[in-house]
């Protein structure tokens, strides 16, 4: 393969603009085949186990890609950064469109938790490679902003689509085709991959790489107690099994810290976290995460089960949400750049942010669904301010020997906070939720119905609730009365949750203060183009 230095364009992107606009498009159907995955599969969820029969593997459907997701990100982030990011890309189209198929044709909850976690392994590669790819193809941030609305616009239309093309492929073509769906996705971006994209390499090694073997299993285990930690404590609180697990996280986070500081060829290069501003940045990515999930995770239960929205009425209301991010990161690429002080619109998003949060938090089942669609709107903008600022601030700040890994660990670091968000939460939701209902039912002498009514999907399950009705009322008891009790409290719950994740937005901006003032400036660099 030969290796050449490639010469910038004049308006600082390596190729012409028809070559960059095929090559963008390659990545922002990569970049959709993630986001399709991520919302299209939840809708159909409940039908998938209702006919393998496996409600017991149910939420490892989620953990086990999550699980292979958060641990293979920052690997790849690495190894692209030393051989170039199309290898990789490529590899996680085919691993990533062929576990999709074997998900499909999974016949059992273990084939299918097994085909998911392969999945999660092209996942993590996808994001790892391909979201690094975008400065490889424009050294100038300030054009980089200006293309990256390619592919925040392509997440964004997977993002607001995907539930209900979810809802509508598991309703007329059955829950296979969720994910078949995924097969003439991948196919294109492979094929935009495989002719555009350039392989890029920033850095000439002299040596041979040697991949660190004992830094990937120490990050392997890790993310993984680490994510396992979070998965039992909502469901199960915190145990002896659960305190082992965030033991066992501590101390290999530890021991990694202390061999990547010895090795020469560190996969996770820890001076970058003696860096102030990227140091600054990482926290923030980890307090983003934690708000923007336990926001999309949570508000729409609330919508549903609290305030009494059918599903499609609470997606109604949600959609804004994930469509003005996308408006969102369209309107900070073109004011960003144009702007003294680009820290301001991380100050503005974390800002809308957590007027949104605590808008939800305060909101009654009398609120009118254009305020909460409102509320919706702020958000979705405020995390289209920060989500694409973060990315550009930590490439521009890593340099280019540390540009991949620097974005896949922002994309892993934004994970592991929607982990902790969803988890705290969710932990949140589920003690408070549990306890006033007893307290009702033991106020009414009903605690017979506890197990009926412990989980709050009863709440969402109309037929149910007709059932559950008539059976309290054929007792003796009121049931209308007793199910608008759990429906209080679940409000009750997930408004608290809420507010904590409001409070997250509020401490992030005060640590964006910790950021040290951004500069986006037009420089370009050479890069070893090895087609």
């Amino acid at each position: 393969m030969a290796v050449r230095t490639a010469a910038h364009h004049s308006s600082g992107q390596v190729l012409p603009f028809r070559e960059s606009l095929l090559a963008m498009l390659g990545i922002s159907f990569v970049s959709m085949l993630v986001a399709l995955d991520q919302t299209v599969v939840g809708t159909a969820l409940p039908t998938i186990v209702a006919e393998l029969r496996g409600f017991e593997l149910y939420a490892w459907v989620a953990t086990s890609y999550l699980l292979a997701s958060v641990i293979t990100v920052p690997i790849f982030g690495r190894l692209g950064d030393y051989y170039g990011r199309k290898p990789f890309v490529i590899a996680s189209i085919v691993v990533f469109t062929g576990a999709s198929v074997l998900c499909g044709a999974a016949n059992s909850m273990m084939f299918l938790v097994l085909a998911r976690g392969l999945q999660g392994i092209g996942g993590g590669m996808l994001v790892g490679t391909a979201f690094a790819c975008i400065p490889d193809l424009f050294p100038d941030s300030v054009v980089r902003l200006k293309w990256q609305v390619v592919m925040s616009s392509a997440f964004g239309i997977a993002n607001a689509v995907g539930p209900s093309l979810g809802g509508f492929l598991t309703q007329y073509y059955g829950w296979r085709s969720v994910f078949y769906v995924n097969l003439p996705v991948g196919l294109l971006s492979l094929f935009f991959v495989w002719r555009y994209l350039p392989h890029l390499r920033h850095v000439a090694h002299k040596e041979r790489m040697r991949l660190d073997w004992p830094g990937a299993l120490l990050i392997a285990v890790t993310l993984g107690s680490l994510q396992l930690f979070v998965e039992r404590l909502p469901a199960h609180g915190v145990t002896f099994s659960a305190l082992g697990l965030l033991v066992l996280a501590a101390a290999s986070g530890w021991a990694l810290w202390q061999w990547e500081r010895r090795c020469p060829q560190a996969i996770l290069p820890v001076d970058m976290f003696r860096n102030a501003s990227l140091n600054a940045l990482f926290k923030l990515a980890v307090l983003g995460g934690f708000t923007m999930f336990s926001l999309l995770f949570y508000a729409p239960l609330l919508f549903q089960g609290g305030f009494g929205m059918t599903p499609n009425e609470a997606g109604m209301v949600i959609t804004p949400l994930v469509v003005f991010i996308t408006i969102g990161s369209i309107a900070n690429g073109r004011v960003v750049s144009r702007i003294r002080n680009p820290n301001r619109m991380l100050y503005i998003g974390f800002g809308m942010l957590a007027f949104a949060c605590f808008g939800v938090a305060l909101a009654t089942h009398n609120a009118p669904r254009s305020f909460l669609m409102a509320l919706m709107i702020v958000g979705g903008i405020g995390l289209g301010f920060v989500m694409p600022n973060l990315t550009v601030f930590a490439q521009q700040t890593a340099g280019r020997e540390h540009l991949g890994i620097a974005t896949a660990l922002l994309q892993s670091l934004r994970m592991i906070g929607g982990m902790f968000g969803t988890a705290l939460t969710g932990t949140m939701v589920t003690q408070l939720y549990t306890s006033g209902v007893h307290k009702a039912l033991d106020a009414d002498h009903a605690t017979h119905w506890f197990a009926q009514l412990a989980d709050p999907q009863i709440l969402i399950n109309r037929d149910a609730q007709h059932v559950l009705i008539g059976e309290l009322t054929k007792a003796g008891h009121n049931g209308a009365l007793l199910l608008e009790a759990a429906r209080e409290a679940l409000v009750g719950a997930i408004h608290l949750g809420i507010a904590l994740a409001a409070v997250i937005a509020v401490v992030s901006i005060w640590q964006t203060r910790r950021v040290p003032p951004i500069r986006l400036q037009r420089k370009v660099e050479p890069v070893i183009h090895a087609d």
